[in-house]
Parts: C-alpha cells; structure tokens; sequence
C-alpha cells in the first residue's frame, strides 16, 4: 500500500482487512482507536484498492475491445456444429447469432464510453497544465458581466422615460406569493434544470468510494489527509455540502435557516425555467420579472466541475473557487459526482433517501464508508425523527387560512382542495393536544398533563386524519412549495405596521399582525423557534415558517405503522405541548443502503460494544450475519503508557456504587472527594472527571463547596467546570489549557488544572485532551441513560418484542448497557491521542468488574487494566 510514511503494523493489518471486505463485497465494522491513523489508513487502503479495481477493469474492457476489432466469431467449433440444437430448443445458429449481436453492442458501448472518458481526462489535464485556459474563462466571464450590465442600465433609462404602467392590480412582488397551478397527482415528469443537451449530462457514474463522516470540521480534516497521501494529486475528489455551506449568493445566504434557504434557490431555478418558455411565448402576456441567480449558469457550474475533479478541494476552497467562477458550488459539486473516484459528504447526506435522491447520488455497486460512526443508530433515528408544538401548529393555521383567505379568488380548485386538507390536519393535531386552533395557543391550559404514546394508526385514527392521503399531501408540500409562499406572505403583512399601507384589507390583516406577535413571543420563551441571526428588532419575525416544521413530521408519519410511535407530549398549555415522531426500527432506512452498495464499511475509534450494530442495524436489515467482517485493532502506544484500573472502594473503605438510590448519600460525595484530593496531590498536569449528569455534577460541587473539600482541591488544581452553553465550551478549554501549561513552567503549588465534566455533554466528544491536558481520566458511576424517558421505554419493549434473547439476557438490558458502555468508551477514549502520549483511566464503580460490562471496554484498554478492590494499591500504582 502507498504510504507517506511507514505505516505501523495496525495500519497494515487494517488496510489489509479493508482491501479484503470491498473486494468480496462485505459489510464491515471496523474499529481503529483514535491517534492510530485511522483516516490515513482508510485512504490509501480504500484507494488502493479503487486503482487495482479499475486497471482490472481496463484490462478486461482491453480484451474485449481486441477480441471486437479481430472480429472473431466468438464461437467454439463444437457449438457451430449445423443442424443441433441448444437446451431451449432453438437452432444453434441463432443462439450464435445473439451472442454475437450482444457482443457486438458491448464492444460499441465500450467504444462510446473510452471517447468520452478519454474527452475528460484530455480536459482534466489541460486544466492542471494550463493556467491561461483558467484566464479566458475568466476575461469571458467578465465581459458577459459587463454586457448584461449596459444592457440592465438601458432598459431602465427607457421604463423611466415611459412612465410605469400599472398593469395588474397585484404588484410584481406580490405575484411570487402566488401558487402556481398544481397537477402533480399524476406524476409528470419534471423538467430538469439543464436544458442545454450536452453530451456530459447522462454521465456514467464510475465506481467510486463515498466517504461520509459526522460535520464539516471532520470532512475538511479528512480531504487535508487525502491532499497529504500518495493518492494526493490524481484522485479525482468532490466534497458535498448543504446549500447552507456552499451558496455564494449573498441575497440568499442572508436568509439564515436552511430551509429557507433552499426553498429561495429552488423558487430562482424554477424562475430560470419559467423565464426561458416565457422568451419563447413573448408577446402573448407581459410577464412578472422574477429574480434568477446569477451563479446557476450552466456554463459555468461545468467549469467548475471540471476544476473540482483536476485538484483535491475542500469546502472552504470550493466556496471560494465559486465566488471567483462566478459558479454556484452546490450544482457544480454535483455535476463533478458521476466522474469522481472519491465522494466526500455528511451523514445526513447520505442517510436520508429523499436528500440523496435530489443530490444525484446512486449507490448501486459503489462502496460507502461511514466514519465516526459509534453513534450511527442514533443518527438514522435522529434525522427521521421530527417534533412539533402546539404553538407551531396554531401559528401555520392560522397564517394558512390568512392566506387562503387573501388569494381565494386566485387559487385554483386544485390549490384550494389541499390547503383545506392541510388546514383540516392542523386542526386536528391541536385538538389531540386538547386544544382548539381558533384560541391563543399560549393560553389554553390542557386539562390532562403528561406523556401519551401511539402507533402511527392509531394516532391518525383517534385524530380522525386517516382517510387522508399523507402521501399525496407531502408530494403537494414538495411541488408546491407552498411553505416558501407562505413565509413570503407573512413576511410581507405580519411585519411592523408601517410596512404596510394603509386601507379596508390592510386594517383585517393588523390583528393577523397582533395574532402572530403573541404566537412569537410565546414560542420565544420556550426556546423552540429557531430565529436565523438577523437584525434584533426585526427577529420575532424572522423564524422560519412553522410549516416547514410541520412538514417534516408529515412526512414522518408515512412510515410503516410498526417502526415508529408518535408521542403526545400534554404540558401546561397548549403553546407548549408538542407532537413527537419516534422512530423505532433505524433498520429500515439502513437497508437500501446495505442492499444497493457493493460494499459497506462502518468505522470508528470506539464502535465497541458492536453486538447493536450487528443486531439492530445489520441483521434488521437483512444482511446475511455471513457477509459481516469484524475488525478491532490495538492501539500504538506501548502497553506502559495506558494504566486503566476499576476502583472498587475509597480511602475510607466505602464501597463505590453510584446507583440512583445511592449517589446522593454525603458519603458517596465525601468519598469521590477524597479519591480526586488523592490524585491530584500525585498527578501532574490535566485531570478531567466525568460525571453521570449535569445535575449530579451540580450536587456534588455544591456538596464539596459546604464541606470545605473543594478549597483543599483548589489548593493543588485550578478546578473549571463544563458550561451548559455550547458557545462557551471553547472559551474554557483555552482558560484550562492556559492554566496547565503555566503550571507547568512556573512550577509551585498549583500543578494543573481539574475539568469537571458531563458524559454525553460537550466535553465527551470530538475534543482532545492530549498530553498534559489529560494525564488521568476519572469516570464517576456508571452513566445509564435515563430508564423513566418514555421514549427509551418504548425502545425497549420494542426492541424485547422483534430481537432475539443474547446470551439469556434481554434485549432491553443490552441495549442499556450498551449505551451506558458507548458513552463511557467516547468519554476515557479522549486522553490518549498519539504514539508517545499516556495517561491513567480511573473507573469508579464495582460495576464495571461485572463480566458483561467489561467486555464492552474496547480491547486495547480491557487488556491492560487492573482491578483494585482496595484504594492503597491502586494508588500505589499511580503514583508510579
């Protein structure tokens, strides 16, 4: 394998193992601890074995193509015998016959396919060889610009000449908010955005590897590792991204919310082709001049392409290289997918059907790499979950019928039909809350508090919508884009008064006003409206349409009515209840991926424990347990540099076991005082200790204040405690790693630093503590997730209902000891991040000596630690 360095023999071994699993077309989980150059490893592994794939490939296309050009007949002679017959009873001179013909096509097909790859890799070339071919596409661009511009500047001196015409009784403005006339029952087949005919356009999707990872930091990370590697300079890459992250259009990108932000480019796109067919009627009608974007220029997004394909870029380069093109970054990173060898996307990309379909990615034969994945389940289950308030619901009634309401006269049959549909949903949803659409939401107390759930039937049942067609009513929301509409006509009317002029229709539409700034405000409080940053006094108005929202949780509820629940949530009013779509079996949305690929590899530095992978996510989803590869591999450090040990009992003999019942006694908190006193008089440098919860971290803090225990810490450590707000989380880290490093050189009393930190919280995940920054990691109790949510409830008896009892324990207690076990793992995973570094593991709980739980520990740290009955030897060893 190429490498930039030599490899370790784990990298070896696990490049060997991967090569394996695509080439036999596996499904494998692989688990690699971080700082053993995972990436590294996947890259020149997976590449590795694309290279060899394709020059296969071209050998044998190679020997087709010369067995065409010798014209032979391809016919053995005893087959050419005249007169016999094959086994389906024809002549054998037919059978020949189409062979030969379906040979022929082949060579032909092989023929088209060379010219145009060789057309690409010819135009590849030439661009990185050639910087003048990047200048006159430029000089190009800028006289186009300047053109349309003189042009622009023209047509207004000659409308200010003519006077304006007041042609239509609506203002141009007003004309977008208007639904344009909708026939999608039957499924037309809708006009593509690129009209021109180009013989790229039905461009073959080569076999390639789609790299997908958990957020942009990571993806940007993993496209610098490629640019370093052998495959560097001629792997033809495209990283994707949302809108969000790759629009150039400013106009756009003030709009915040990523919804909003797509509906806004697919209203220009619609535009474009709306503009082209009217050039062609022109005459027949003066037409509204919508806006078009700029950057959707066909000509442009294909030079742009081909820049993406001819060097490795990542997604700060590519918005760049847009901005400088004049392209947009989005289309044109997905017109570079067909040819590219190496896709690089988010999760959530690649996770969700409906995404993947629109970005153009098809994943017949081609391999998928998930990385980062120890919380995969948990994403499927996220991304095809979706919540809805009270207050959102009240809120889409009533700006719904406002604008139903306004342009009644306007709509057509078919608008109409729908938006009562939608209205009648909505309607319904809120009296499940117990509430009524026509009254503030914000004061309609409920009278029956509490947690309800139901399966998807019987929710549409009881709120008597199941005779609605769902599917049609999300195919209506996608085509119409009726919530972009919406969010126009409450932009326009419910803004401050002095934006609208005054008049009869005007003076109906201030309470609508009054009626939506009630409903802000009070979906304000409870934190659930999302306001994109924009200017203060205008942000109450500003939050994306609540029917946005609302669609999501439609399109939930045409899932299967036994893979998912739907909870009631009932508190205080009705503004502040909410439904919630659960989904239950991830399996389902797994399974085309694992069906369509040729091979899927799911990796992580922690994956142990990989029981709920197997179960949960591969076997649910039909994968034949033969085609599942295992692979686990140590860690790099010498066995001395890790020294994890399960303390059973303090310095005062009291027995750890941090259960519910017991954690809050004061001598639990005394004890779990006295241990970190002990430490932090021997270890230098960083001490980061993870707490159950936020709350139990808060208690025991409080605690340690009263008795005095947390002034003798202070003496010895700088103690920082984890921030509930994730925007301050860097801030300590920098004052904690500023504080080490001080003590460090200055020597004294104080020798580092003490985090106190929450399992699951900002601290546990994606943050390094290396070297100094954690020389000891203390895990207090065991972090069990919380038994009394309803929704972990529902999982388990779902979970105790469909799987198969392990090894004679429940379904549900496995599963709750493996999420107790992930977040640990995540959690003690952080101190150790390279070859040289070490640390110490403290696991505070007898627990964690049972065998079940233990042998969730990820094998390089099981194999190394030390269970210590009593606190003396265990600090002892320490101190060592």
């Amino acid at each position: 394998f190429p490498f930039p360095y030599t490899p370790y023999r784990i990298q070896e071994q696990f490049m060997e193992a991967l090569y394996g699993a695509l080439e036999a077309g596996r499904v494998g989980i692989f688990e690699s601890p971080t700082g053993t150059g995972k990436s590294l490893s996947l890259i020149c592994g997976a590449l590795s074995w694309l290279r060899d794939w394709e020059e296969k490939r071209r050998q044998e296309e190679a020997r087709l193509l010369a067995l065409g050009a010798g014209g032979q007949d391809g016919l053995s002679p005893q087959q050419a015998r005249p007169g016999s017959t094959d086994t389906a009873g024809q002549p054998d001179w037919v059978t020949a016959f189409v062979q030969k013909k379906e040979e022929r096509d082949m060579v032909e097909r092989l023929k088209e396919e060379q010219i145009r790859k060789k057309k690409r890799e010819d135009r590849l070339e030439k661009i990185r060889h050639n910087v003048h071919l990047k200048y006159a596409a430029k000089r190009k661009r800028c006289e186009e610009d300047e053109a349309k511009r003189l042009l622009q500047l023209s047509k207004e001196a000659l409308s200010q000449g003519a006077g304006e015409g007041a042609l239509d009784q609506l203002d141009h403005n007003e004309e977008e908010l208007i639904l344009a006339e909708y026939d999608s029952d039957d499924e037309k087949k809708v006009v593509s955005g690129l009209e021109e005919d180009d013989d790229d356009l039905e461009e073959e999707h080569v076999t390639k590897i789609y790299y997908c990872s958990r957020t942009h930091s990571q993806l940007s990370q993993f496209v610098r590792e490629v640019q370093k590697s052998p495959f560097g300079k001629d792997t033809r890459l495209v990283t994707l991204g949302s809108r969000q992250n790759l629009c150039v259009n400013e106009e756009v990108q003030r709009l915040g919310a990523l919804q909003l932000i797509n509906d806004r480019c697919m209203e220009m796109q619609k535009n474009k082709r709306e503009k082209k067919s009217n050039e062609e009627n022109e005459g027949k009608k003066r037409c509204v001049s919508r806006t078009v974007c700029p950057f959707y220029s066909y000509e442009q997004m294909q030079f742009l392409r081909d820049e993406v394909l001819a060097e490795v870029q990542d997604i700060e380069q590519l918005v760049s290289l847009g901005r400088e093109t004049k392209a947009c970054p989005y289309y044109g990173s997905r017109f570079a997918i067909p040819a590219a060898q190496l896709v690089v996307l988010p999760y959530q990309m690649l996770l969700h059907e409906p995404t993947r379909n629109a970005a153009g990615i098809k994943l017949k034969d081609q391999v998928v790499i998930i990385d980062e994945a120890h919380n995969l389940i948990d994403t499927i289950t996220c991304i095809h979950s979706a919540e809805v308030s009270g207050s959102q619901l009240c809120c889409a009634h009533s700006q719904l019928s406002q604008y139903m309401e306004r342009y009644r006269k306007r709509l057509k049959a078919k608008n109409l039909m729908y938006i009562k549909q939608i209205l009648y949903l909505l309607e319904q949803f809120v009296a499940m809350l117990g509430g009524n659409v026509n009254q503030n939401p914000g004061y309609q107390a409920v009278s029956q508090t509490g947690t309800v759930l139901k399966s998807i039937n019987d929710f549409l049942f009881q709120s008597q919508t199941d005779n609605i067609n769902l599917f049609k009513i999300q195919r209506y929301c996608e085509k119409s884009l009726i919530s972009r509409k919406l969010f126009g006509f409450v932009e326009r009317y419910g803004g401050p008064a002095s934006a609208v002029k005054t008049n009869k229709e005007n003076q109906k539409l201030a309470g609508l006003q009054n009626f939506l700034l009630t409903l802000q405000q009070g979906s304000d409080k409870e934190g659930t409206s999302q306001s994109p940053p924009v200017e203060a006094e205008h942000n109450q108005l500003r939050t994306a349409s609540p029917l946005m929202q609302i669609e999501g949780f439609l399109s939930a509820l045409t899932n299967a009515n036994q893979d998912g629940r739907v909870i009631l949530n009932r508190q205080g009013t009705v503004g502040q209840s909410s439904l919630k779509f659960l989904l239950l079996n991830p399996a389902v949305h797994f399974a085309k991926i694992v069906e369509e690929c040729r091979a899927v590899i799911i990796a992580g530095g922690t994956m142990q424990p990989v029981a709920d992978f197997r179960e949960e996510l591969l076997c649910c989803a039909g994968v034949d347990s033969a085609r599942i590869v295992e692979f686990s591999c140590g860690h790099v450090i010498p066995p001395e540099n890790i020294l994890p040990i399960i303390l059973c009992s303090g310095p005062s003999n009291q027995q750890l076991e941090f259960t519910y019942q017991t954690r809050d006694l004061p001598q639990m908190m005394d004890e779990t005082g006295r241990i970190l006193c002990n430490l932090c008089n021997v270890i230098p440098g960083g001490v980061v200790c993870f707490f159950p919860s936020y709350e139990y971290e808060k208690q025991v803090y409080g605690h340690w204040e009263k008795t005095g225990l947390l002034s003798r810490l202070a003496a010895k450590k700088k103690i920082f405690q984890e921030p509930k707000k994730a925007n301050q989380v860097e801030q300590v880290l920098v004052e904690y790693a500023k504080c080490i490093k001080r003590c460090s050189q200055t020597g004294g009393q104080m020798t580092g630093a003490l985090l106190l930190s929450v399992v699951g919280g900002k601290m546990s995940e994606g943050i390094n503590f290396s070297d100094d920054l954690g020389r000891c990691v203390i895990m207090v109790g065991m972090p069990y997730p919380n038994i009394r949510s309803p929704e972990l409830q529902e999982k388990m008896t779902w979970l105790d209902k469909t799987m198969p009892r392990a090894a004679g324990q429940a379904p549900s207690r496995v599963l709750i000891e493996n999420l107790c076990m992930k977040a640990v793992n995540q959690s003690i995973g952080r101190a150790i991040r390279h070859q040289k570094d070490f640390a110490s593991i403290l696991l505070l709980d007898h627990r964690y000596t049972r065998p079940a739980i233990f042998n969730k520990l990820p094998q390089w740290i099981r194999e190394r630690t030390q269970v210590k009955p009593a606190f003396g030897s265990a600090f002892a060893e320490l101190r060592k």
